[in-house]
């Protein structure tokens, strides 16, 4: 092959299921996309991709190749730089996933001096608080709260958020003030019931028991997939909430919401980067990495 440019596409077309989101990711035709692939399989006599009217698959033979075309563009990219360090600057995409509070509180408010030590790098920067497909969906690092849940992808552990449990002062004017969990129960206190898919199990009240960590069934009719609705929803006096305190810190510090039993907080949460692929990583993406490692550690435990 005369250039590098087919294994790219290609790549990123596997990545993304798709020649239409794959072309518009990497600011080219969708013809040219196809084309690509089209030529680059018949270079190497396999059929790489299944194709079909609602979406494209690799084949077992395209998912081995894709294996080795994954590493081969990320060598390239490391031998351009390799004896360059700081001398060269960072270029490309770099996509990553951050959870919404997250990135509003702390990573989006340091963005600037990171664009400014890297102007040739364009971000593009989702924020959800979904667990994003990191493969299908074409990130090159996400960083996630709590477990993984998918032990195929590799995790840097960051540290622990710490947690809090809060309320707004009108609805402890209304329920009264917990000190216990009997308080919970005899007082009648609801809970803002939250999960990144409506419709799943609530998780419950969550609280230590001895070495480990126990819950608690409270009612509650308000359901949200959100971090930022979910502490809107305390704010409005609507439940409790078991909230990292890096989003809710502000709140607590102006009276908006106010700290319950700091003895029943429910466990850290887990803070991690996740990458798709162990080995041969950009350079862009160590960079980053390492940037959001340093944001964050100050909230971190």
């Amino acid at each position: 092959m005369q250039n590098l440019e087919p294994l790219l596409i290609f790549t990123t077309v596997a990545e993304m299921g798709s020649f239409t989101h794959a072309a518009e990711s990497l600011g080219i035709q969708k013809g040219r996309a196809s084309t690509a692939v089209r030529k680059l399989e018949e270079v190497v006599g396999v059929r790489l991709l299944h194709r079909t009217t609602r979406s494209v698959q690799l084949t077992e033979d395209g998912r081995a190749f894709h294996a080795r075309a994954r590493d081969l563009l990320a060598e390239v990219d490391d031998l351009h730089s390799m004896f360059a360090g700081d001398r060269v600057a960072l270029r490309g995409r770099l996509r990553v996933d951050l959870p919404t509070e997250v990135a509003r509180m702390t990573i989006v408010p340091a963005l600037p001096d990171f664009m400014a030590a890297h102007p040739e790098l364009e971000l593009e920067v989702s924020s959800t608080d979904r667990q994003v497909d990191l493969v299908q969906e074409g990130f090159d690092c996400v960083l996630r709260l709590g477990p993984i849940g998918d032990e195929t992808l590799i995790a840097r552990p960051l540290g622990l958020l710490r947690m809090v449990n809060a309320a707004s002062p009108a609805y402890l004017a209304r329920y009264g003030v917990p000190r216990s969990l009997e308080d919970l129960q005899r007082q009648e206190h609801r809970t803002i019931h939250f999960s990144t898919m409506l419709g799943a199990k609530p998780h419950g009240w969550e609280y230590p028991d001895g070495d480990s960590y126990a819950t608690l069934q409270l009612p509650g009719a308000l359901h949200v997939n959100s971090a930022q609705t979910y502490e809107a929803a305390a704010l409005a006096g609507l439940g409790l909430i078991q909230a990292p305190l890096l989003g809710v810190g502000r709140y607590l510090e102006n009276g908006a919401l106010v700290e319950i039993m700091p003895d029943f907080r429910r466990r850290a949460l887990a803070v991690s980067l996740v990458v798709a692929h162990r080995s041969n990583l950009s350079r862009r993406v160590r960079a980053f990495m390492k940037w959001i490692e340093d944001v964050l550690t100050p909230y971190l435990e």
